[in-house]
């Protein structure tokens, strides 16, 4: 009887397996399914913006030298860090060597006089007249030259910042002093040849300063290079930045930013963008026809949370935006809408 009844039970039992393998085929399915969520990439306006590096440099550098090597410096009439006006006196050097030249000229000069006299009665030949003249001619551009050179003076109005000699030293190579401009000063960024066409003189420019964090500083475009560089395929671009309360000084790092105007580009939250891993790679998962598919991206702007997209998508393909870390190419994706 035992048997008989184990008999009647076989084809339960066979069902309950039946069954149980069914539940368990259908919890793998469902456990490849990754649900995600999903924004449909769109074209925006935005702002046609590219930011560049660059070192501040004053406007103007003076060196300031005399014409004559050799002279001996008398005294300098300024330290580091005054400020100058244009034509104020810099430096004086030693008037001794002038004297001589000039004592020596008047010599010559009465000695001319005197052969003059002498050449009227024959006493002198003109050659000889005329030897004295130009020396006393080259005599006098010397001395003119030195005292020319006597004093120095700022040519611009600005700043001393550097002195090389003190009182009493002979002029060898170096300048005696460096007066720098400093209102306005520059930058001198280096921009792509595919902005040539749209880079004028004239156009503003925000500057930041990491030394001031996110203030941002006016400019214009005060100078464009006219040919084009075949090595970067980039244009000198030279920045000038008004600087009345001297805030900003040279051999600051600056970040100069162009506005090209609007256009057209595709824009998606920042939160779909992934960084490959050990390399700068960005790329973002894209769904279609219910699987993941890996797509590489080149980003523009940051645009608050949003990043500007340059290439790797187009306009209505759906992009995930949460999900990602579960994905591989090819992953099957369920969407979880809002």
């Amino acid at each position: 009887m035992k048997a008989i009844r184990f008999f009647k039970l076989l084809p339960l039992l066979g069902l309950g397996i039946l069954i149980s393998c069914g539940e368990k085929k259908e919890e793998v399915a469902e456990s490849s399914v990754v649900k995600v969520s999903t924004v449909i990439a769109s074209e925006q306006t935005v702002e046609e913006t590219s930011t560049y590096t660059a070192t501040v440099k004053a406007d103007a550098v003076n060196k300031i030298t005399p014409a004559l090597a050799g002279a001996r410096i008398d005294k300098i009439l300024v330290e580091v860090g005054d400020r100058v006006s244009k034509g104020q006196a810099l430096v004086r050097f030693d008037a001794a060597t002038v004297n001589q030249q000039k004592i020596q000229l008047k010599a010559l000069t009465d000695d001319y006089a005197r052969y003059s006299e002498l050449l009227k009665v024959g006493g002198i030949s003109q050659q000889s007249v005329d030897a004295v003249k130009t020396q006393i001619d080259i005599l006098t551009t010397a001395i003119k030259t030195l005292e020319d050179n006597t004093t120095l003076t700022s040519p611009v109005s600005g700043y001393i910042t550097a002195r090389n000699y003190d009182n009493g030293d002979l002029f060898a190579q170096l300048p005696i002093l460096v007066v720098e401009q400093l209102n306005p000063v520059k930058a001198i960024i280096n921009v792509s040849e595919s902005y040539f066409a749209k880079v004028k003189t004239g156009m503003p420019v925000d500057i930041q300063l990491d030394v001031y964090g996110d203030e941002t500083f006016t400019g214009k475009v005060s100078l464009v290079y006219p040919t084009i560089d075949a090595n970067t395929h980039t244009f000198g671009v030279e920045v000038t930045i008004n600087n009345a309360n001297l805030r900003v000084r040279p051999g600051m790092y600056a970040r100069v930013t162009l506005n090209f105007g609007e256009k057209q580009s595709i824009v998606i939250p920042d939160v779909a963008v992934q960084k490959q891993a050990g390399a700068n790679d960005k790329y973002v998962f894209t769904v279609e026809n219910g699987k993941a598919h890996y797509q590489k991206v080149e980003l523009g702007q940051r645009l608050d949370t949003t990043y500007e997209i340059l290439s790797g998508i187009t306009a209505g393909q759906e992009v995930v935006t949460a999900g990602q870390a579960r994905l591989i190419e090819g992953t099957l994706v369920q969407i979880i809408k809002d």
